[in-house]
């Protein structure tokens, strides 16, 4: 039986990542916490897909929004940096990622993916999960659903702003309405 996460300390990472100004680098979460920011931890299956390009880039072309909420995007799948980086330098209209304003990160071993519960073992992908870290390190978000289906960064954004305010939010809450 699955554990429950939420509510919990998240799974500490440290991963190599393909930085937004293409260099190599880490990412962690010791590191935005450290630096008192959320975490907005996504997975996705693989490189090269056809689903993955479509919100991978509409998370980048909104992370001036996460920025203005303190939060960092991570990206990862099971990829390695080689693999994150010629997709990252293939044009958006050729089914590449071009620019993005985020880290992509590698989980190659798959101790990650597999700490976070989406690790799709027979296949050594991820499965589409969302997680949302405060600073203290502590999961207060998640979501994992199957890989046909691309995520909304309207829905993230507004469940990011909902537990930022620190209050109850009501069904269909909307940034600026009031709490409960």
């Amino acid at each position: 039986m699955a554990e429950r996460m939420v509510g919990k300390q998240a799974p500490a990472f440290s991963m190599e990542a393909v930085m937004p100004d293409k260099s190599f680098g880490k990412v962690s979460l010791e590191e935005n916490m450290k630096n008192d920011k959320w975490t907005v931890l996504f997975f996705y299956p693989m490189d090269f897909t056809f689903v993955c390009p479509t919100e991978i880039t509409a998370m980048s072309d909104r992370y001036d929004e996460f920025e203005d909420l303190d939060a960092e995007v991570i990206g990862v799948s099971t990829d390695t940096i080689h693999t994150h980086l010629a997709w990252i330098n293939t044009d958006r209209t050729q089914n590449g990622l071009g620019q993005l304003k985020y880290p992509l990160a590698a989980d190659t071993n798959h101790t990650i993916s597999k700490e976070y519960g989406v690790l799709i073992e027979e296949e050594g992908i991820a499965l589409r999960g969302l997680f949302i870290i405060n600073p203290e390190g502590e999961l207060q978000y998640q979501t994992v659903f199957h890989n046909n289906i691309g995520r909304d960064v309207d829905e993230t954004l507004r469940v990011l702003q909902a537990l930022q305010t620190g209050g109850l939010c009501p069904a269909n809450w909307r940034p600026g309405q009031a709490t409960l």
